[in-house]
Order: C-alpha cells, then sequence, then structure tokens
C-alpha cells in the first residue's frame, strides 16, 4: 500500500510538471490516420503517420529513445530522435512520461535493422497520465480474481486475453452475419418481466417503484420472441443477457449471454440442419479448421454428428430406464438403489422432469465428448416444447453437447394454447411445492397463443459456454469481460 502511494504521488508530481511545460494534460481529441494494427502493416517511407496508444516500454539511448506503443489490436515501435523533435521536447519526454501513459504521435514509418516496423517521431502530444503503475511486465498478476474483478488491467497486461475478447466480438459478427443471410431479423425484447418464465430457472426479483411492483429479470426471452411470431415475423433472433439465480461453477455464470432464435414453419430437424450449418460457419471462419483443441481431445466439428434419444443416454450410462419410472418418487428410490448420488439440495421436491435432468448432468453429460445430438427429452422436463406425434411423454427436442457441454438447446414449439397452459399450471403447482426452477405460469403467453400460432421451431446457444471451450478456457469468468463476483471491502487489497 506505502509502496502504491509513494509511485502515485511521483506521478502525480510529473503531471503536475506537465502543467508547467505548458501542455494540456487532459486533451479534447488526437486526430489519427491509422490503427497501430494498420500501421505496423505500412511500407516503408510512408510520411504523415498519426497513431496513437498506451506506452508499454521506453528506453533512452543516448540521444535516442524507442516506445513501444500498444492498444486492443496491435502495437508499433516508435523512434525519438533529439535532433528531431528539438532538445526541449526530448528533455520534456523523459522527465514527465511514464510507461502506461498514453500519447499520440506523427511520424514516418520505416524497419529497424532486427526486423520492426517503426514510426520515426517528427511530432508528439501528452494524452494522458497513468497515475497508477501498471502491474510488473514479467511477473504480471498472480491474484486470479484480480484479472476477472479488473479486467482492464488484464487487457492490458496480457496479449491472450486480448485475443481471446476479440473473438468474442468476431464470433457475435459472424453469428449475426449468418443469421442474417438466412433471413432473421434481429429484435430486442426487456429484460424487467412481470413473470419469471420462458425455462426452468430460480429467477432473481426486484421491485419496481413507480409500479409498487415486484418484477423478474428475464431467465429467457423465449415466450416475448413467440409472440413477435405471432405478431407476422417468420425468422426472429436476440442475442440476450439472461438473468438464473443459481449455483457458480467454472462452466456456470448467474448472468450469461444467449442467442435465441425462432422460426415460423420449421420443425426441430430442420433447426437441427441450421444449427450444424452455423456452427460450422463461426468455427471455419474463427480458426480456418473445423478441428479445435480442447485440453487433451481434439474436437471435430466436421462430418455428421452423432444423435441419440434422452432414453437410450441414460439406459446405456447408469442402467435406468426412465420410461418405467412414471413419478418423481419412484424415480428417485430407483436412483438410491443404483447408489447414484446428485449433489442437489431438497431432492425431494424436484419435480420428475428436473430429477431426470439432474441424474443426466450426473452420469452422461460430462462424458459426451465429440459433436452430438441429443434428442427426445420427457415431456415434463420440456414444458414448452411440442410433444412427439408417436409418442406424446416425450418432446420434439434436440440439445448439442460439445466437451461435456451444452451448447445448444432447441425444440418444436407447444402452439396449442389449451395443452400448454396445462403444462404451466403443472410447473407453478410444482413451485408451490418447493420446486424454485419450475416455471411460473404467464396468462398473458396464453393470451397470445389464443390469437392462433404456425408452427415453430427455436434454438438458443450460450454464446459464453460455446467461447469457454472454443478459447480452451477452464472458467467461464476467463470469457466474460467483468463478471460478477463478491463486493471486496478495500480496493487497494488486491493489488500485486
Amino acid at each position: 500500500m506505502g509502496d502504491i502511494t509513494e509511485l502515485k504521488r511521483i506521478r502525480e508530481e510529473k503531471q503536475e510538471k506537465l502543467k508547467e511545460y505548458g501542455v494540456n494534460v487532459r486533451p479534447e481529441r488526437f486526430e489519427t490516420t491509422h490503427s497501430l494494427k494498420e500501421a505496423s502493416k505500412l511500407e516503408d517511407g510512408v510520411a504523415n503517420v498519426r497513431v496513437a496508444g498506451r506506452v508499454m516500454s521506453k528506453r533512452k539511448m543516448g540521444k535516442i529513445s524507442f516506445l513501444d506503443l500498444r492498444d486492443i489490436e496491435g502495437r508499433i515501435q516508435l523512434c525519438i530522435k533529439k535532433d528531431e523533435v528539438g532538445e526541449e521536447l526530448y528533455t520534456q519526454i523523459h522527465e514527465t512520461l511514464d510507461v502506461g501513459d498514453f500519447i499520440g504521435v506523427e511520424g514516418e514509418t520505416f524497419t529497424t535493422q532486427t526486423g520492426e516496423k517503426t514510426i520515426r517521431v517528427k511530432k508528439y502530444e501528452f494524452l494522458g497520465k497513468a497515475l497508477r503503475p501498471l502491474p510488473e511486465k514479467f511477473h504480471g498478476i498472480t491474484n486470479q480474481e484480480l484479472l476477472y474483478r479488473e479486467r482492464h488491467l488484464d487487457l492490458i497486461m496480457n496479449d491472450d486475453t486480448k485475443k481471446r475478447f476479440l473473438l468474442r466480438s468476431k464470433l457475435i459478427k459472424l453469428m449475426r452475419d449468418f443469421l442474417d443471410s438466412k433471413g432473421f431479423i434481429e429484435v430486442e425484447t426487456p429484460v424487467l418481466q412481470n413473470t419469471a418464465s420462458g425455462a426452468t430457472a430460480r429467477p432473481f426479483i426486484t421491485h419496481h417503484n413507480t409500479y409498487d411492483a415486484d418484477v423478474y429479470l428475464r431467465i429467457s426471452p423465449e415466450l416475448t420472441l413467440k409472440k413477435l411470431i405471432i405478431g407476422g415475423f417468420t425468422n426472429v433472433f436476440e442475442i440476450a443477457r439472461d438473468f438464473r439465480n443459481e449455483g457458480i461453477s467454472v462452466n456456470h455464470l448467474q448472468d450469461f449471454t444467449m442467442v435465441e432464435g425462432y422460426s415460423a414453419y420449421y420443425n426441430y430437424e430442420d433447426n437441427m440442419k441450421l444449427l450444424h450449418e452455423m456452427v460450422v460457419y463461426l468455427i471455419s471462419n474463427l480458426f480456418g479448421t473445423l478441428k479445435v483443441q480442447i485440453g487433451e481431445n481434439e474436437i471435430d466439428f466436421g462430418g455428421e454428428w452423432e444423435v441419440v434419444t434422452f432414453r437410450d443416454l441414460l439406459l446405456k450410462d447408469c442402467d435406468i430406464d426412465i420410461d418405467k419410472f412414471d413419478t418423481a418418487k419412484s424415480l428417485l428410490e430407483e436412483i438410491r438403489r443404483k447408489k447414484i448420488a446428485l449433489d442437489v439440495e431438497n431432492i425431494e421436491s424436484l419435480g420428475r422432469g428436473n430429477l431426470i435432468d439432474q441424474l443426466y448432468k450426473k452420469v452422461s453429460r460430462p462424458y459426451i465428448i465429440k459433436p452430438t445430438y441429443l434428442t427426445k427429452h420427457p415431456i415434463d422436463l420440456s414444458p414448452l416444447a411440442r410433444s412427439n406425434d408417436e409418442n406424446p411423454n416425450l418432446t420434439d427436442r434436440f440439445q448439442l453437447i460439445v466437451n461435456g457441454q451444452e451448447i445448444i438447446n432447441g425444440y418444436s414449439e407447444l402452439v396449442d394454447s389449451v395443452e400448454q397452459e396445462k403444462r404451466l399450471m403443472e410447473q407453478s403447482k410444482l413451485k408451490e411445492n418447493g420446486d424454485e426452477e419450475a416455471m411460473s405460469i404467464d396468462h398473458e403467453y396464453i393470451k397470445a397463443m389464443e390469437y392462433g400460432m404456425p408452427p415453430i421451431s427455436g434454438w438458443g446457444l450460450g454464446i459464453d459456454r460455446f467461447l469457454q471451450f472454443l478459447t480452451n478456457s477452464y472458467n467461464i469468468r476467463d470469457v466474460v469481460l467483468y463478471p460478477l463476483l463478491k463486493r471486496r471491502e478495500n480496493v487497494e487489497e488486491d493489488d500485486e
């Protein structure tokens, strides 16, 4: 703490010295001609190149100094000669400039004898003082929580972090491009909702002061998007921030980003084909290959993906035939007879659907590595999905599982308002009996359904989880810019 205070004091003195030189320490703007990435690719001899960035290193060699200038996408070396900028400015630079400061320069490009693209500086402007020193270059930040809490430092110091979040932005752009090419229209729907519905999850609750009413942060935009299909949209999608008041793990966040899409006149098999095409498009454009290394596993997204039913998967993995247990009580007894321990609080309060889901997450999902479509989920696990024509106890649903994680969930939608109301009423009863992840009934949605719905199929893809394995990240927080953490008591406590 004392060292930080002293270093800040020295930098503050340098800022005051700049003012004595007549420098505006907080200038309004600086006009650039190129980004650092663009400038680093210019031919030698290009004059009047204007760039700006953060100084990441400086070294003085008598009458010549070299600076390393960086931003989120690029870097370039600067060469400042005393004879070219003048003795007064050269002295000012070395008396006042620190690593971490922002500067703008104008000059001419050349390549050094070591092959490094460089700008020979003709003009120099100070753009911003870093009053706090950056973490030491070679030891870096050892506190992982600090990297999440102060992502700006992580981005400044770590090239891998920059690449990861640039990849995230590129992924979202590619997704928009693909869906646009398929005739999808992007929309935005409300985050605050009167009913916690659209998925089975415990919601976050907040209070609307003007209405004097409790409202929910959405757990999914699903019902709102399907209302838009009722309203006339044919293909619609939203990149939505969703909130689920559940546990946190290395693969799970309570607030996360999903993309959800809905298409009139599609069934779930149409969407399985569409999403296979989309995932192949995304990965090939991101990496130039369909093979992605995940830990010790090389995941190949090319070729056909395996399709397996929910029942067959559980039968193979734990020798439990879920079709033979029509109540949660009987299924739980069988799970215990098989000595399968599910790490779930109040397990007796779970409905049959959520109990099956917990069983699957324990015995099956972690072991599915290659891209696999899981289909034909039990109806009590999918209260919004269309029941199968051949077996009404199953739904026309699919999930894409890769490397032990659910990446995409989709199904043919239930469009029968009477059946939908019945299923949501059953969910509400489960909620009243203690199943906090069961859905609430949304009467507004039922009313909207009664105006008529075409055949619909929808899907959702977790962007954070998708990026987690694409970037081979151990923790899902590694692909979220500022994940929520507990409030820290002392903002100086992590400065190491």
